[in-house]
This record gives structure tokens, C-alpha cells and sequence, in this order.
């Protein structure tokens, strides 16, 4: 099936800020919407989000450039394409960006085209979208594997300042045996660790991603309040719901490359890369965390690699800022055996094909791969039938409120009924 047409606008993200749609059109009257999100703690390594910078509209934060970007030169060499030539399409636009970073025509233009056409591909091929990514995988698209959601109740760091060090404090419903069942287990927690706050004399206020954002005042404290709240839902803490934790450690690292320190406000401590590893120990030996994803900063190499040997066998060892989606980076961190995991975020790389690459990449070296929402999001549930196409097993998408996250859990929900026996509940690879 053909491009007839590709239209780029400015729309909002969940945080009232500008970001890119597209509205594609097919020859046959087929018309498809996508949105790219954005995000607030991002990677040094990123592909570039174009933005206008002119600090009269939006703070500098528009994406008009972007915008005009895909409706100048992209839409006029994509369109009388066939659309379901997704590598082909991608490359085209690489092409014309024609940087390593995606710094002439933006990440952001590039990736909302990207999506379109996948969706698009995925009518024309009379496939569920799930399916028709599945295939470009390579996958089966007999049986899928269903991700087990990591859901963020605390927040801290760039997404609820005021709170502690750490970003993201999830919980994570291992022994779920449907996404159904995960999403209930995780808005009963969630809502009961709300009741929790409240009668401690704490506001229910929720940071970018919807979990809870009270001044603790420690980075322990929430691991605490989660334990608390899985047990007064009726779980059992460390048999059937799990700790996930987001530090975002490029956040709170002052210095430079492997050589400088971990800036714990909140506690009025400064730790060496070596002494946050023990701290970790400390943490995943008294809590069943099984999950830390960004636990050191983006260049400290050392440190990954400290806390994968120490750990790596018993939990995940998730790089984000580290791996920014990037193939090459992810090989040096094979090398260097410095994660065995990686946050997988389309907007990171910039254009399906690529993302697809990496955690092909990842996969083939044994690691896991968690496929990402941002904290600037849209409507847009595409990474909900991605990662079910890409049957990674694992997703995080937020807290079980404010609407644009909750959309991707519909999304699955709705996705493992269609499927019924066809869906399988993903297993997670490591045991404490």
C-alpha cells in the first residue's frame, strides 16, 4: 500500500509541553495518528529532540522546526513509498538527516514518521498492530508473550522535586499469572499506599509519571511505605510482588566521567561509585528489589561494572541513561560487562528499525530488555502492542493514574483478552 500523504503537528505531551504528531494517509483512505513523548532526565547519549528554542513561544520548548521537518523533506521523498518497507523507510530518513545523533532534522520528526508507518503498514496488512510488529521481529505471531509491568508508585529526583534523590521507586507483580491480573495487583498497592500517605499526614500529590511525590525526607523511606503497602493490600512482599528502582543517578553524580561522587541530599551524604554498590547490597539484601535500573551515572563505566559483578546474577542490571537505546553503547556495555539489561525507549535511538536492532542486540548477548514510556507522554499507545510484537516481557509505563499512562494498560489488558490462549505471561530470567 502506498504513502499518499504524511502531515506533521504540534500538539502537547502530559506535561503541557510541545511535541510531534503525525497524520499519515494511505492511497486506499487508510489514516493513522502518532505522537512521540518526550522526556525530562535524559540521557547525555540521546538522539537529539529538535526543539525551536525561541523563548517567546513555549519557554524555547516548541517543535515547529521539527514540524516543518517532516512536512519539508520528509513527506515529500516518503510519499508514493510502499509503507509496510519499514527498514527501507527508515533508512531513507536517516539519509536525510544524515547525522550520527539525528541533529539536522530531530529524533522527534523522525520517529513520529516512523511510528505512522507502522501503523499504517499494519492495516494494509489486515494485521493487529501487536502481530504486524511481531513480524517485523522476526517473532511468531502464533503465541506472544505478555510483559509483566513495572509500576512507578513513589517518585523522586527531576519527577517530584522535593522528594527524595532517587526518581522511581515500582513495584512489580512477578507471580501475576495475566497482565490482567498484574495491573490489579499494582492499582490495589498503589491506591493503598495513597490511604497510607494520607493518614500519615501526607498529600496524595503525583509527580510526571503519576506516582505519589511526598517530601520523605530519606531515599529509604519509600521502600519502606512500599513494603508497608504491599502487605496492607494483601500481597506478600518478595513471593509474589516485587521492589523496581529507577535512581537516575546521573541526576544527583557531581564530577566528571568515573572520578566524582553520589550527591545524596536528602541524607547529606556524598558516595563514591564503590560505596553506592554497597549501599545497593545493603538494599537488595533487607528489601526484595530485583529490579535497579540507572543506579550509577551515564559514564561511570566503573561503577556498572562494580555493581554487575556484585549483583548481576541475583537482579537486573538496567542501563537507560548509560545505553540511551544506542547499539554501540550497549555493545561496550557487553564488553565491559556492565549491565545485563536495557531500558528500551523508541525516542532515544529515534526510528523503529534502530530500536528493533538494539535490543536484538541485547537479547543476543543474554540480557533483558524493558521497553519504556518517557515522562512527558501522549495518548499514543504504541509501545503497548510494541512490546508484546517485540516479546521483551517487561514494560514500565508509569503509576496506575493520570490517563496517558493508564491508556497502555488498557492497551494490554485489551490485547491479552483479544489474544486469549494465544497470550503467555512473560517469566522474569532472575532469582534473589
Amino acid at each position: 500500500m502506498i504513502i499518499k500523504s504524511i502531515e506533521a503537528q504540534e500538539i502537547l505531551d502530559s506535561r503541557g509541553n510541545p511535541t510531534v504528531a503525525v497524520i499519515l494517509k494511505l492511497e486506499d483512505g487508510t489514516e493513522v495518528f502518532s505522537a512521540v513523548p518526550s522526556g525530562a532526565s535524559t540521557g547525555a547519549y540521546e538522539a537529539l529532540e529538535l526543539r525551536d528554542e525561541d523563548a517567546g513561544r513555549y519557554l524555547g520548548k516548541g517543535v515547529l522546526k521539527a514540524v516543518a521537518n517532516v512536512n519539508d523533506i520528509i513527506a515529500p521523498k516518503l510519499i508514493g513509498q510502499e509503507v509496510t518497507k519499514q527498514e527501507e523507510i527508515d533508512q531513507i530518513m536517516l539519509d536525510l538527516d544524515g547525522t550520527q545523533g539525528k541533529q539536522n532534522l530531530g529524533a522527534n520528526a523522525i520517529l513520529a514518521v516512523s511510528m505512522a508507518c507502522v501503523k499504517a503498514g499494519a492495516i494494509a496488512s489486515k494485521m493487529p498492530l501487536y502481530a504486524y510488529i511481531a513480524q517485523l521481529f522476526g517473532n511468531s505471531t502464533e503465541k506472544f508473550i505478555m510483559p509483566i509491568p513495572m509500576s512507578n508508585v513513589l517518585n523522586g529526583g527531576k519527577h517530584a522535586m522535593g522528594s527524595s534523590d532517587m526518581q522511581e521507586f515500582m513495584i512489580f507483580p512477578l507471580a501475576a499469572e495475566s497482565v490482567v491480573e498484574a495491573v490489579r495487583w499494582n492499582a490495589e498497592i498503589f491506591h493503598h499506599l495513597g490511604k497510607i500517605l494520607q493518614e500519615k499526614g501526607w498529600q496524595k500529590t503525583v509527580g510526571d509519571e503519576g506516582g505519589y511525590a511526598p517530601p520523605l525526607g530519606t531515599n529509604e523511606a519509600p521502600l519502606q511505605l512500599i513494603m508497608q503497602a504491599i502487605e496492607v493490600a494483601g500481597y506478600k512482599p518478595g513471593e509474589e510482588v516485587f521492589i523496581a528502582l529507577d535512581p537516575a543517578a546521573s541526576e544527583f553524580y557531581e564530577g566528571e566521567g568515573e572520578t566524582g561522587y553520589y550527591n545524596l541530599k536528602t541524607e547529606n551524604k556524598k558516595l563514591s561509585n564503590s560505596e553506592m554498590v554497597k549501599k545497593y547490597q545493603q538494599w537488595v539484601e533487607q528489601y526484595p528489589i530485583v529490579s535497579i535500573e540507572d543506579a550509577l551515572a551515564e559514564d561511570d563505566w566503573a561503577g556498572f561494572s562494580q555493581l554487575t559483578k556484585a549483583l548481576g546474577r541475583q537482579i537486573q542490571i538496567m542501563g537507560d541513561d548509560l545505553l540511551v537505546t544506542n547499539p554501540e553503547r550497549i555493545q561496550k556495555a557487553i564488553d565491559r560487562k556492565a549491565a545485563n539489561s536495557v531500558l528500551i525507549k523508541l525516542n532515544q535511538i529515534g526510528s523503529v528499525s534502530e530500536t528493533i536492532r538494539a535490543i536484538k542486540l541485547a537479547q543476543s548477548a543474554g540480557w533483558t530488555c524493558v521497553v519504556s514510556h518517557r515522562s512527558g507522554e501522549s495518548e499514543d499507545t504504541f509501545i503497548a502492542d510494541f512490546v508484546v510484537g517485540a516479546g521483551t516481557g517487561q514494560i514500565k509505563t508509569g503509576s496506575m493514574c493520570r490517563s496517558e499512562r493508564v491508556a497502555k494498560y488498557n492497551r494490554l489488558m485489551m490485547i491479552e483478552r483479544e489474544l486469549g490462549d494465544k497470550a503467555k505471561m512473560a517469566k522474569f530470567p532472575f532469582k534473589k
